[in-house]
């Protein structure tokens, strides 16, 4: 119904645009800028929502539909680096990068979309209800913009989140718990030639804890991973400190204390077995989420992709995004495959068809918002 009332080629000249941009996470200042001419352009009504280390972006549009409750719009304006000197090509209906820096799609195609979409209600005059749209910020550094968010600015109970890869189609109706901890290992320095049996060498009380706690995938919903090793200061002497990072992501809360519970004693009992001190701080990024099957929002969401003419497919992920905010804070929360593939990675692309089709997707869905009873 909607599909000839987007423009093809404003679309994808938005996204390009867009991806032309430097906006690594904490220095969105310049897409921001950019964002919120469009969307002044389109009716919207901006405000700059200012947090210690950056922003978030947040717009507002009237609607005539009184009775239709109101809906949040979602994306994130950073992106994964690197992304400085961006070089893409558009090849056979695909935009992708050149192999040097990531592309961007992530998430700036759902910009795009979203700009789009508002653009078209605001040039047809499209009834729908009041639309709420939060472009965060340092999203790819642990959510930063989604938690810093003050949803005392919002009235929606049901945000559409536009910020997983793959074709268009995908409901991501379940996330992980995402869990970060450093271990601080103290053992002693000492002369590493002359009289090493004084030291305590704590790299080598790290290496025995990396290869003693679980790692990889632990079960279909449970991952575990150290992802950093930070230590020592030369070759002659005996490294007294070691700093591990790592992380812990689980679907079940259950699953995560125990999993973690046991990478904690396993590296307590090591570092005492060698008399070492150990120190461990951890943080909940965020919380895990799962959206009934039965539930209407979800359910309208599915017929809007068969009016589409898409079929819906429900997934899981391993990995967090604003709808684990979202829904942690009380709004439902669906986060929806906008096309873009092999995203952070250096041979990230997209494809234009999907870039229209997710368009299509949210333009059918804030039309249509407030048709069936949630």
């Amino acid at each position: 119904m909607f599909a000839h009332y987007i423009n093809r080629k404003r679309l994808s000249d938005t996204f390009l645009e867009l991806i032309s941009i430097n906006s690594p996470s904490f220095n969105e200042q310049e897409i921001g800028e950019m964002l919120a001419k469009k969307l002044e352009h389109a009716g919207c009504r901006v405000e700059i929502q200012e947090y210690d280390r950056s922003f978030n972006l947040l717009a507002f549009r009237k609607g005539a539909r009184q009775e239709a409750p109101p809906l949040l719009l979602n994306a994130h304006m950073d992106t994964i680096e690197p992304t400085e000197g961006i070089s893409f090509v558009v090849d056979d209906e695909l935009v992708r990068t050149t192999g040097n820096t990531v592309l961007g799609a992530d998430d700036k195609s759902a910009l795009a979309q979203i700009v789009e979409a508002v653009t078209v209600l605001h040039e047809r005059d499209i009834p729908h209800g009041d639309i709420e749209i939060a472009f965060t910020s340092a999203e790819e550094k642990g959510l930063f913009g989604a938690r810093n968010l003050d949803l005392g600015h919002f009235r929606s109970r049901h945000a559409l989140v536009l910020d997983s890869s793959g074709s268009v189609g995908r409901l991501i109706i379940a996330a992980p718990s995402h869990l970060t901890y450093e271990m601080q290992i103290t053992g002693r320095s000492a002369h590493a030639g002359i009289e090493p049996e004084k030291g305590i060498n704590a790299i080598r009380i790290a290496a025995r804890i990396v290869s003693g706690v679980p790692d990889g995938r632990l079960d279909e919903e449970t991952t575990a991973n150290i992802g950093s090793i930070r230590g020592g200061t030369a070759t002659n002497v005996v490294p007294k400190e070691v700093l591990l990072s790592g992380e812990l992501r689980s679907h079940t809360a259950e699953t995560l204390e125990k999993t973690k519970r046991s990478i904690y004693e396993t590296a307590h009992r090591i570092a005492a077995e060698h008399r070492a001190r150990l120190r461990i701080e951890e943080n909940i990024e965020y919380q895990a989420f799962r959206i009934k099957e039965d539930t209407p929002f979800l359910h309208f969401l599915q017929g809007v992709f068969r009016k589409c003419g898409i079929e819906p497919v429900l997934a899981a992920t391993g990995g967090g995004s604003d709808a684990n905010i979202f829904n942690q804070r009380g709004i439902t929360a669906i986060n929806l495959s906008n096309g873009m593939q092999k995203v952070h990675s250096t041979e990230e692309y997209i494809s234009l068809k999907d870039l229209f089709n997710g368009c299509l997707v949210l333009l059918t869905a804030v039309a249509d918002f407030g048709d069936t009873p949630l």
